[in-house]
């Protein structure tokens, strides 16, 4: 088995009003996680949804 990275390497953030953040979600591309950005944001509230890619050997 090679090396290749995480199976899922794309992961949604919530960031709350205090600076806090947590991971909601992991997808295998980059579309998925913005389509899951994007319907979590719809849902309202005061909270930043970001996505980021999990670096290689995490």
């Amino acid at each position: 088995m090679s090396d290749s990275g995480p199976a899922l390497p794309w992961l949604v953030i919530r960031e709350d009003g205090n600076g806090n953040r947590y991971r909601v979600g992991a997808y295998a591309t980059r579309a998925e996680a913005e389509k899951a950005r994007a319907r979590l944001h719809r849902s309202g509230g005061e909270q930043l949804y970001v996505v980021e890619r999990v670096a290689r050997g995490s």
